[in-house]
């Protein structure tokens, strides 16, 4: 029942082949620069030509272990918890005042009063969730069903057809909602049909799970319910597209008018659904998977009745396990952490507590933390890397030996169209409608997902707000928006090892400055360059061009594919695609930038390493990060990112200045010909 929330603001800038690239400006610290690497971690026994990422990391990688409440833990980790502690700061403070009923002081310290309010909870058991059990219940017919799946949205509840609210692809000044496959307690629908031993133990895991929260609830038959309960899910599995299939933007745009929607199956009760999600006025929507909501169809037609609500009360007590009794929140734990990511243990409840008011009201948070902890001059600096970039793409683009001068035009005017976002939002998102008390986690939850879902439904027919942000100013992250051609920066990735205003210039590029180019790359990576300087998905390039484009994106393809990070299983290199081009690309354009911003100076020597060798080991000490098996496992089915060490190695190696960098030769494992190497942007 959880929801990310969006905020807000954006920032144009137009770049040209004639846009100077400014180096940022210096620390005013008076002792010197300092090179910005954690020179302990080396481990001088791996040659760098060899293992960039090992040579960097391995000293972090031999003396680090993942912590019992965590499936995996790195740099990314590290900042994360470092954030999770200065909003515990400012919770705890809003909770121990006396504030005013309806602020929002009032809202976050009463949301953590809740959550850590164990023994009310255990008093409750599963109790908060009784009144949707028997709306269930009540299911008479078919259209009750259809109205319990829709009502089932607003509160975060989990069903067979998602909806959301979104710009409009092809039209990107204005909103539309969007339907997209959902419904399965497994990460993927590959789960359902893997049939090596590692998949069965994990089918029959999630079925025992089943059966024991439904015996915790008092059901009758757990077991028996258990298996009606996985096969209902199996046939959605069946429908459903694969990850690759739904990274194609074309192919996932299907505009229907809401009242042709029957076209897809006349066995879901359209006019009710769309009634009850409050879009029963609109004229269309997009459903991003036509046939799966076909043999969705199939699906309702076959199985009965009694089944399909069974299905409901599950939904119901799997998504609400986490505010539930212990006897729930444990449980629940102990398969999608424990069994499906190798997590030993629970994190503190204060943690978790604060991470829910971070994921449901962040922006509430996010004031206090931008002004204790993002200084004004930080953002500064930031806005001056992040022109450097912009501009040294558009140097990059008109160099560009594979394309035509007319898609070279058509590039570099999506290019001046960038907009960016950074540290946080000029303006903050109003929380004054939320309800929240002190004595209510689960109508808290609740709440809270409703307010967001009504935001959202609200946003329909309204001018698009191009001040919306996507993650809070505390996320450690930071992501590139098609519809809106705009790249953001939170506040908390501005910070060591991918921002150190202390250290020089070199590792700052490799580092951050990779960051930023990588999001600028999701630009013209194989989804994000089917989209306009607009925000529309519309073609601007020559057939050959295209051509060239996707031949070398398959070379990119291969290259992954043969990594393998664990034994029998490999990236996937088409899911990974878009991320590993913008990894290609951000490296590659963030060294260009560097440079040029020398303005033709020599650059120092620091710590026994040229500025050229630290700008490549500032791209490696960011990706240090451990593993669990199983969570490892999981990614490699459901996640677009490649795992960390090959973000490191599995760039470096196409680049031709980290090779005159470490002087890489033949019979180096990061050696690539280079016929062999890939180059795109």
């Amino acid at each position: 029942m959880k929801k990310m929330i969006l905020a807000a603001i954006a920032f144009a800038i137009v770049t040209s082949s004639q846009v100077p690239i400014e180096s940022a400006d210096a620390p005013e610290a008076v002792t010197p620069l300092a090179s910005g690497l954690e020179m302990k971690n080396l481990d001088r026994s791996v040659r760098p030509q060899d293992d960039l990422y090992r040579f960097v990391n391995n000293g972090w990688l031999k003396s680090s272990t993942i912590p019992a409440d965590k499936s995996n833990y790195g740099t990314f980790t590290m900042l994360f918890d470092q954030s999770l502690d200065r909003l515990k700061t400012i919770v705890e403070e809003a909770a121990g005042s006396k504030a005013e009923p309806g602020t929002e002081s009032q809202k976050v310290g009463d949301f953590y009063k809740s959550f850590v309010a164990t023994e009310k909870l255990e008093a409750l058991g599963f109790k908060p969730v009784e009144g949707y059990l028997k709306e269930v219940e009540a299911i008479s017919d078919n259209v009750a069903l259809a109205k319990w799946f829709a009502h089932a949205q607003h509160v975060g509840i989990n069903g067979p057809v998602r909806f959301f609210v979104n710009q409009d692809q092809k039209n990107a000044t204005q909103y539309i909602g969007y339907f997209y496959q959902s419904g399965l307690g497994l990460p993927d629908r590959d789960y359902y049909f893997k049939e090596d031993d590692k998949s069965k133990e994990i089918r029959a895991a999630y079925l025992k799970h089943i059966e024991t929260m439904f015996g915790h609830a008092g059901f009758p038959d757990p077991a028996g319910s258990a298996r009606k309960i996985y096969a209902l899910e199996e046939q959605l599995a069946k429908g459903q597209w694969t990850r690759v299939e739904n990274r194609d933007p074309q192919k996932t745009y299907n505009k229907v008018e809401i009242n042709k929607l029957n076209t897809l199956t006349s066995d879901f009760e359209w006019e009710y659904f769309v009634d009850g999600l409050g879009i029963g006025k609109e004229t269309a929507v997009v459903v991003s998977q036509p046939t799966y909501i076909t043999a969705f169809g199939g699906v309702l037609k076959s199985v009965s009745l009694d089944d399909w609500k069974l299905y409901a009360k599950w939904q119901v007590l799997s998504g609400s396990a986490p505010y539930l009794s212990r006897t729930f929140d444990d449980e629940n734990f102990n398969f999608y952490s424990k069994t499906l990511k190798g997590v030993q243990e629970q994190e503190p409840r204060w943690k978790r507590a604060v991470e829910n008011i971070d994921n449901l009201m962040g922006e509430a948070v996010g004031k206090i933390y931008v002004q204790k902890y993002f200084p004004a001059e930080d953002k500064a600096r930031m806005e001056k890397l992040v022109q450097n970039l912009l501009a040294a793409y558009d140097q990059s683009i008109q160099s560009l030996d594979w394309m035509s001068p007319e898609t070279k035009k058509a590039a570099k005017e999506k290019l001046s169209k960038f907009t960016y976002k950074i540290g946080y939002p000029d303006k903050w998102r109003d929380y004054s409608a939320l309800v929240i008390k002190a004595d209510d986690l689960f109508g808290n939850v609740v709440h809270a997902v409703d307010f967001e879902y009504n935001r959202d439904l609200n946003k329909l027919g309204k001018p698009i707000d191009r001040t919306e942000w996507g993650m809070t100013p505390q996320t450690v992250n930071a992501y590139y928006n098609p519809v809106m051609n705009e790249i953001v920066f939170p506040a908390a990735i501005l910070q060591p090892p991918f921002f150190n205003k202390n250290a020089d210039d070199a590792v700052n590029y490799g580092g951050i400055g990779a960051v930023i180019g990588h999001e600028i790359g999701h630009g013209f990576d194989d989804k994000g360059s089917q989209y306009d300087g607009d925000g529309n998905l519309e073609n601007w390039w020559n057939d050959q061009d295209r051509k060239e484009f996707e031949a070398r994106t398959g070379k990119l393809v291969q290259q992954y594919e043969s990594f393998n990070p664990v034994q029998g299983e490999h990236i996937n290199g088409k899911l990974t695609l878009g991320e590993n081009i913008g990894d290609l690309g951000g490296v590659s354009i963030a060294y260009k930038a560097y440079k040029i911003s020398l303005n033709g100076k020599e650059a120092p020597v620091m710590d026994g390493f040229t500025a050229d060798q630290r700008f490549f080991m500032g791209w490696a000490q960011v990706w240090a990060r451990l593993y669990r098996d199983e969570d490892l496992r999981q990614r490699l089915v459901t996640d677009p990112h490649s795992p960390s060490e090959y973000r490191c190695n599995g760039v470096v190696r196409n680049l031709p200045a980290f090779s005159s960098a470490f002087d890489l030769k033949e019979g180096d494992k990061l050696y690539l010909k280079p016929e062999d190497r890939v180059k795109i942007w």
